[in-house]
This record gives C-alpha cells, sequence and structure tokens, in this order.
C-alpha cells in the first residue's frame, strides 16, 4: 500500500496529540481525586455599604423592663334581668345610641386589652368561684421595687393581676390606683427583690420624624419589638378633655396597651393606649399617652392612689373667627365660657358667660383642650391669676380652685322650655322669627330661615337667645340695636348666646351689608 508523501509524518503528530491530550485530562482526574480539592467558583456578590444602626442594644437592655399584664375577673354569667350576654360579649348593646360612641370603643379601645380570641372566658361557666380571664396587656417596671404602669382599661374589669416577666417567670401584682381620664393605672409586685425599670423622656424634646421602639404583649404572644417613627404630636382622638397624644407607626396590636414606646436613648416617650384601625389589625396609626402626662399622673397615682385635679367650674366653647371677629378679638385663640356653674369656684371669682379665658397664670389658652389641660394640672385649692376678654378689652381675675368632680357637673340654664307665643316677631336681617319666652328672659326661635347664616350655623326652632354681644335681650328692639352698637364699632359680626336643652352655647351672625 502506497502512502502518499509527507501523510505519515502528519498522521503521526495528530496522533501523538490526541495521546498528550487524553494524558493530561487523565492526571487532572487523578489529580483531583487524589486531593479532593473541589472545582474553583466565581466569589458570591458582597456589597460594602455602610451598615444601619439597629435597635438592638436598645431592646436587649430595656425588655426585662416590659411586662404582660393578665387580668382576672368573677363574671356573671347572665344580666341582673336573667338574660343571657354571651350575644353581646362586649357591652355594646349597653352603650347610649350614639355612633361616634360605639365607634370609638370598637375601633380604639377594642385593639389592646382581650385575649387572643377577643372574647371573654368563663361567660357561660356558672362555677364563678375563681376569677376567670377577662383581659391582658402590656405594662413596665417604673421602679426597682415593683411600681409599673399599664392602661386602666385594660385592668378596670379587674379583680386579680398577674405580670408576665420577660423571662416567662408569672408575679402576682395588686392595684394601686387608676386615672380613667387618661386611661392610666399602676400596678405593684411586692417581696420578689430588684427589678429592671425604665424612665421617662423628656416628650417636649419629641420631633415629628424621630425613631421609636415599641415593646409589648401583641395578641398574647409575649415580648414583640416594632419600630417606626413618631407622625404627629397633640392628636386629639376624642377620647376625653385631657388628649394630647402622640401618634407613632410603628406596629401596635390587642395586647400592646400600657406598653411603652421608647426614644433610641431607651426612656420611654409614650404609653400605648388606642389604635385607629378599620381591619381590627394595626394600619400604621397608633396613639400614645406622652410621657410628660403620664409621669405627673403615676406620680399622683403611686402617692395617692387617685388624681387630684383642680376645677374651674365653667363650660367653654372654642373661639372660631367669626365669634372672634364679633368679640374684637385678634385671633381665635382662647377658650369661650357658654356658662360658669352656680357652685362653681369661677363664678365666684367673677367669671361669666361671654368671656373668652386668654390666659391661666400667664399662660396663654390656645384653646378649651388647652384651658382643660392647664386647670387640670393644678392642685385643689390652688390660686391662680385667670386673664379673660370682656368688653373688649382683658382684665385678670383671681380664681380659687375646687376640686374636679367625678363626673363632670353640667351648668343649668334657666329652665323650662318656653311655649311660643300667639304673636311671633322677625329679625328679618338674621333670618330668625323669634318670640317672648313665658319668663320674659330671652327670645324664643320659632323659625329658621333655610337660606340664612343662623340655619348655616346650626340654630334651630326652639333655641333661646339670651344675650346678643353680652347684653341681655327681653324683645327684638335688644337685638336690633345691639345690632346696631357692633355695627358703629366696626364689626361685622354679633355674638349670641343660646340655651338648648339646658345647654349654653355661643354663635356669631353676621351684621347687615350696607
Amino acid at each position: 500500500m502506497n502512502i502518499a508523501p509527507n501523510s505519515y509524518p502528519r498522521t503521526h503528530k495528530r496522533l501523538m496529540a490526541a495521546a498528550a491530550s487524553v494524558a493530561i485530562a487523565g492526571a487532572i482526574g487523578f489529580a483531583a481525586v487524589a486531593t479532593g480539592t473541589a472545582p474553583v467558583l466565581a466569589d458570591a456578590v458582597r456589597v460594602e455599604a455602610p451598615q444601619v444602626p439597629g435597635f438592638a442594644d436598645i431592646v436587649e437592655r430595656v425588655s426585662p423592663a416590659v411586662v404582660s399584664v393578665k387580668v382576672k375577673a368573677r363574671i356573671e354569667p347572665a344580666a341582673d334581668d336573667g338574660s343571657d350576654q354571651s350575644d353581646d360579649p362586649d357591652g355594646f348593646n349597653n352603650l347610649p345610641d350614639n355612633p361616634q360612641l360605639r365607634r370609638f370603643f370598637k375601633e380604639f379601645r377594642g385593639f389592646g386589652d382581650q385575649d387572643q380570641g377577643h372574647r371573654r372566658f368563663g361567660r357561660r361557666d356558672h362555677n364563678n368561684d375563681q376569677p376567670r380571664p377577662v383581659a391582658q396587656g402590656s405594662g413596665f417596671f417604673i421602679s426597682d421595687d415593683g411600681y409599673l404602669v399599664t392602661n386602666n382599661h385594660v385592668v378596670e374589669e379587674g379583680s386579680a393581676f398577674t405580670v408576665v416577666m420577660n423571662d416567662g417567670k408569672e408575679l402576682d401584682a395588686k392595684l394601686i390606683g387608676t386615672d380613667p381620664r387618661t386611661d392610666l393605672a399602676v400596678l405593684k409586685v411586692d417581696g420578689v427583690g430588684k427589678f429592671t425599670y425604665v424612665d421617662f423622656a423628656d416628650d417636649s424634646k419629641v420631633r415629628v420624624g424621630d425613631w421609636v421602639v415599641a415593646v409589648g404583649n401583641p395578641f398574647g404572644l409575649g415580648g414583640t419589638v416594632t419600630a417606626g417613627i413618631v407622625s404627629a404630636r397633640g392628636r386629639d382622638i376624642g377620647a376625653g378633655p385631657y388628649d394630647d397624644f402622640l401618634q407613632i407607626d410603628a406596629s401596635v396590636n390587642r395586647g400592646n396597651s400600657g406598653g411603652p414606646t421608647f426614644n433610641l436613648n431607651g426612656q420611654v416617650v409614650g404609653i400605648n393606649t388606642a389604635i385607629f384601625s378599620p381591619s381590627g389589625g394595626s394600619v400604621g396609626i397608633a396613639f400614645d399617652i406622652p410621657a410628660s402626662t403620664a409621669k405627673t399622673v403615676v406620680e399622683d397615682l403611686m402617692k395617692n392612689g387617685s388624681v387630684q385635679r383642680g376645677w374651674l367650674g365653667v363650660e367653654i366653647q372654642p373661639v372660631t373667627t367669626d365669634i372672634a371677629e364679633s368679640l374684637g378679638l385678634k385671633s381665635e385663640k382662647g377658650a369661650l365660657v357658654s356658662s360658669a356653674q352656680d357652685d362653681g369656684p369661677g363664678k365666684k371669682a367673677g367669671i361669666t358667660s361671654g368671656d373668652v379665658i386668654t390666659q391661666v397664670d400667664g399662660k396663654d389658652v390656645a384653646s378649651p383642650k388647652e384651658l382643660a389641660r392647664l386647670i387640670g394640672a393644678y392642685s385643689p385649692g390652688k390660686s391662680v391669676d385667670v386673664t379673660v376678654w370682656r368688653d373688649g378689652k382683658s382684665e385678670t381675675l383671681k380664681v380659687d380652685l375646687g376640686k374636679l368632680p367625678s363626673s363632670d357637673k353640667q351648668a343649668s340654664a334657666d329652665q323650662q322650655q318656653p311655649a311660643a307665643p300667639a304673636k311671633p316677631d322677625t329679625l328679618a336681617d338674621l333670618g330668625l322669627t323669634v318670640t317672648k319666652s313665658d319668663n320674659g328672659k330671652g327670645l324664643v326661635v320659632t323659625d329658621v330661615d333655610p337660606d340664612s347664616d343662623a340655619a348655616d350655623r346650626g340654630i334651630q326652632p326652639g333655641d333661646v337667645i339670651t344675650t346678643v354681644n353680652s347684653t341681655e335681650v327681653n324683645g327684638t328692639a335688644d337685638v336690633d340695636k345691639a345690632m346696631a352698637d357692633a355695627v358703629k364699632s366696626g364689626r361685622k359680626a354679633v355674638l349670641m348666646q343660646i340655651t338648648r336643652d339646658d345647654t349654653n352655647r355661643f354663635v356669631a351672625l353676621p351684621v347687615a351689608k350696607g
């Protein structure tokens, strides 16, 4: 067989190259088997970025001071009339027929107190010798000898209280005192040694946007931490006369009530007391009692078991733009006195309906809420200077404050609803038809023009006009004169005092143009 020239050497080279490749591959495989070395892979992704500080150090320090509060009570299985209450476990059926009140209790106070199932144990158990669990919430120690803070609405139905520590240990506690007006309560654990405790912050330095950490017992799960920011200050949610809540967006749910919210220094800036939630869970809107309020109330509860507040004895309402204009005030600040109670310290000192309270001991009064907080911060018997705006000028009165009654008194106005006489008269410029009252004091509104300013401001038939610009009116001539005097003084409105259902209020009505 003939072989073409140069074919042998070329073929030989190819065979040698293939053999060498096999030898190298074999050598590599042998080495891998012999040494066990894994194949070389690419590096995992890693980003070198600034590390955001966490909350772990704060939580580690404060958690031993935060507890769960379990509440027990003897529960009657049936109402006094013998009817079964199982279809109304929360008692909402017994509330007044007020949609706003019902909504408040369901949307605010319902989230933080009841057990995980949001029902009351033992409702149908007729053996009531032992207390049954009815509620649970959160709390925190404020002293090393066992005083702790929680919400009033957590403990208000209880007769026995158990504190569950961060490590799971359960301790009995006794109720020291409660303050329903601020929804605070103090418990105490005795005879167990020293406790880790936390302190209140100066919440005047809290700013919207500050980081906060909430620690509590949501849904009975035990110590749980959530974080967020302060969303707003000075929130009024209609819970009471001392509303001044911090709003936070840290997650707060059932069982968090009474738990603390901390700043980054581990100090308590607020106490979880309410949430707003159409769904029943956290939607990022929670409300805290500010530390400044809590500190004062808690000190009183620890000392006296209750809170004694000063009492001025007046009914008040906001100063609107129209009211400020009618009284010659430069701004809408202050609290307008709609009535002064006969047995109240305010009336004894000379405060009368129509006065606008602008200062207390030199502190400006921005609103009725502010006045309530200022007066409530004083002790009964304290003498204070109350500055009022009256007849176009300021006047200062010395008032010896009384003790706030357990239930707010209502000033009584003069008295029976007068029947309308046969001959009404007309205040055409105001859109009102009026007649003299039976007792000769004031004018009874018998008709209101639906297109008038009076109708827009809520005046109704049956209302009694008692004064106009602090001047008593017994006939339409008195009203006309007061309106004419207002025009001469350059005012654009007159201030009417209206009595309805034994309650006084003021309404500003524009005077006639031209």
